[in-house]
């Protein structure tokens, strides 16, 4: 037992003693590792295949008493009326509107990805137009799905997959997500598809994700290294064009090896973005600060509200008044001028920026403030 526990006082000093002996050459490993380079299908698409928007106009039936109110809602009552129609059957003269408590009005959305084929199957969502509770349970009946030129290019159909449940009784309701929308997986089948020019001409032009001149010099440079001098030539800081095969197999074979290829680190172009709703700030890692003095202080307005009641004295015939005695505080508080030193990198300048101890919203104002005075080395994106 004296020597098990001999081994094991032996076992821990010897670990941290390894570990103090191994960590400098981990370090120079993890800084002798190359960074992770961004490849071309990162930043990068081929212009032209790209999807396409697809939406219609249907009914949902089979709902258990939650459709719209036909008296608020005429038109669910009128689209029902005319897919009868369209059925064969139609509602004698003089007839009212049906009262549909099982039926809702819905718009079908749909994205008709690139290359779709004729009798592929594509995801759609649903969507209540009208006063409907829920479509949970429902179905959705032949819904045509059309594009921005008008044509029909899928057909929907199918029953509502809908991540949500409610219930409600003696005027409590209870409800968990939202019950008014719903998906169909592989609910509508694509009826024609839409031309790509991928095999046209002699060339492809490749759109990046972000204006920036210097990516797209070396998107070409990283071609051009592959596939041979003049093959890539960047026509902006935006647009890439390559030669490329003219054999259809050649040139898909071309298109997804090009892909692949792997760019050098390049630093992004320095940006602040700020949400002006939301008083969000994000800042990428190229923004840097010049020396700068701030000072900033609050200004608080306080109200406060007294009941004053007036009360007559007997006899007097007069009548109880109350009155409302209000007092107005503003304070300010003082700001004091504080130095904020160059930060070239993105820790010293959020250091930087912590030590203001300012709100967010505080915050979109320094920034712009620091923006304007030259000191802050980026650009300003207010979203």
């Amino acid at each position: 037992m004296a020597a098990a526990g001999h081994n094991e006082r032996m076992k821990s000093a010897f670990l941290p003693c390894c570990l103090r002996w191994l960590l400098p050459w981990l370090l120079l490993l993890a800084w002798a590792l190359p960074a992770q380079a961004a490849r071309i299908k990162e930043i990068a698409a081929v212009q032209g295949v790209r999807s396409n928007q697809l939406s219609g106009y249907g009914l949902v039936v089979g709902l258990d008493g939650t459709g719209d109110q036909s008296t608020q809602m005429p038109f669910t009552a009128q689209a029902m009326a005319n897919y009868l129609q369209q059925m064969g059957i139609s509602l004698p003269p003089g007839t009212t509107a049906p009262q549909l408590k099982n039926v809702a009005t819905v718009v079908v959305t749909a994205e008709l990805p690139a290359f779709a084929k004729p009798g592929q199957a594509i995801d759609v969502v649903v969507s209540s137009v009208g006063n409907a509770k829920s479509l949970r349970g429902g179905t959705l009946i032949a819904t045509p799905l059309r594009g921005a030129d008008g044509q029909i290019y899928a057909l929907a159909q199918g029953n509502l997959v809908v991540g949500g449940a409610g219930a409600s009784a003696g005027g409590s309701k209870v409800q968990i997500n939202h019950l008014s929308a719903g998906r169909i997986p592989d609910g509508a089948q694509v009826e024609r598809s839409v031309p790509t020019p991928l095999d046209e001409g002699d060339t492809i032009t490749l759109g990046l994700d972000a204006s920036d001149f210097q990516l797209a010099r070396k998107v070409a440079l990283a071609i051009n290294a592959r596939s041979g001098p003049g093959t890539a030539t960047a026509l902006d800081g935006r647009t890439v064009q390559v030669r490329a095969p003219r054999d259809p197999g050649s040139r898909v074979s071309f298109i997804a090896e090009l892909e692949e290829l792997q760019l050098p680190d390049s630093t992004p172009a320095a940006k602040v973005v700020i949400n002006a709703r939301t008083g969000s700030v994000v800042l990428n890692q190229a923004v840097t600060l010049g020396p700068c003095a701030i000072a900033h202080g609050n200004l608080s307005v306080t109200i406060s509200s007294t009941p004053v009641i007036s009360q007559p004295n007997a006899f007097s015939q007069g009548q109880t008044v109350v009155a409302q005695q209000s007092a107005i505080t503003i304070q300010q508080q003082g700001g004091q001028v504080q130095q904020m030193p160059a930060s070239p990198q993105l820790a010293d300048v959020v250091r930087s920026l912590n030590a203001l101890g300012a709100t967010p919203q505080d915050l979109l104002a320094i920034l712009q403030a620091i923006k304007a005075a030259g000191a802050l080395n980026a650009e300003l994106e207010v979203i």
